[in-house]
């Protein structure tokens, strides 16, 4: 019998899996969040399953999502990614990308983790909502708001409220599965054990 889903996934096997297995489960390795915090910041303005088709060509392109590594590139690198086909090949986005793992680093330094300082705008647990249908999800919150003025305050670029809320959902802060969706009571049980 098909399992009942999230209506954004269907129709596509990487959307499927993809909404299986990642969104919505708590992360907290940096090197987890650094990558969700990129491909967020690629998506704008294009769809998420344009950015899953392409996650392996990114993940080479910026060396794994290494943040040290990232932080070094210079001008040639950005020409190379400019040419590299795989990825989403906009010199705003990448230039901030690199940009943004410098800011990144500086919030490591100051908070031992990207993740403690992250977490803290739920109070260190994900936020349990009980959406019915896909219409009632917000584009934005007060908390994705305040976290991306945050960001943008320390330097990042490309992390508007809604592309901050799209990560703060694909990193688990949130569990946005709609309440129907087989999801939704497994990522909740994730959420309830967090630590």
């Amino acid at each position: 019998m098909e399992k009942n889903r999230c209506d954004w996934c269907k129709g596509n096997d990487l959307y499927i899996k993809y909404h299986d297995e990642e969104w919505g489960v708590p992360k907290t390795k940096d090197q987890e969040l650094f990558e969700l915090l990129v491909l967020e910041s690629f998506q704008a303005g294009l769809s998420w399953l344009t950015i899953l088709k392409k996650r392996e060509n990114f993940r080479n392109a910026f060396k794994h999502f290494q943040v040290e590594e990232v932080a070094a590139f210079m001008e040639k690198d950005v020409s190379s990614l400019l040419q590299n086909e795989g990825i989403i090949r906009h010199r705003g986005k990448i230039e901030a990308t690199i940009n943004n793992t410098k800011a990144f680093m500086e919030i490591q330094k100051e908070h031992k983790s990207f993740s403690a300082f992250l977490w803290k705008y739920v109070n260190h647990q994900p936020i349990q909502n009980q959406f019915q249908n896909l219409a009632d999800l917000p584009a934005q919150t007060k908390i994705s708001q305040q976290l991306s003025k945050d960001l943008r305050k320390l330097g990042f670029k490309f992390m508007g409220p809604t592309t901050t809320y799209a990560f703060m959902q694909a990193a688990g802060l949130v569990n946005d599965h709609l309440v129907g969706c087989f999801r939704y009571k497994e990522v909740k049980e994730l959420h309830q054990t967090f630590k």
